[in-house]
């Protein structure tokens, strides 16, 4: 039997959060968030401090995508009131390997003496600092911390070999959470 599914999102007094047809911004201490939320089926409504999140006559796909947009602004929120953070360990036990921030890249040199660099993209709004050998990726998208961390974990990584064996690399030690 198909139902009615109503999700209400407190917003948090610190946070200002803007609704415009299909677009939300959310401004908070730590930062800026804008997202494009749409669906057809959902209908999204601002009351004082809540957002309300409805579908009509709901079925299983419907309530994925309510659920699925009502993460989507806890995350937005959550990131603009306290931010995200995820920790990367540089590990080098063959060869000493030297990590460098460079214009909106991070230059990985000498990983297993080899001589080209490897390079790895940070994302847009997305801050990055070096502290001996731990890296700090640090934003208010957890979307873009996380693919960030990812794009600099990836960077050293080695096809073919066992990983138990080759441990010299990037690793994400904490995710954003």
């Amino acid at each position: 039997m198909k139902q009615d599914i109503i999700k209400k999102i407190e917003i948090p007094e610190d946070v200002t959060l803007t609704l415009e047809k299909n677009e939300m911004n959310v401004k908070g201490p730590k930062g800026q968030n804008r997202i494009k939320i749409y669906h057809p089926m959902v209908s999204i409504k601002r009351e004082n401090d809540t957002i309300i999140l409805e579908v009509k006559k709901s079925s299983k796909r419907e309530k994925k995508i309510l659920n699925t947009l009502r993460a989507h602004i806890n995350n937005f929120i959550r990131g603009a009131k306290t931010g995200y953070e995820c920790q990367l360990k540089i590990c080098s036990g063959h060869f000493p390997m030297n990590v460098s921030i460079q214009s909106k890249q991070i230059v990985i040199k000498n990983f297993f003496g080899e001589k080209i660099p490897r390079k790895a993209k940070i994302l847009d709004d997305v801050e990055v600092k070096i502290e001996g050998d731990i890296i700090k990726v640090s934003g208010v998208d957890r979307d873009k911390v996380g693919q960030t961390a990812s794009n600099i974990e990836q960077s050293t990584r080695r096809a073919n070999f066992d990983k138990r064996v080759y441990q010299d690399g990037i690793w994400i030690i904490k995710k954003a959470k």
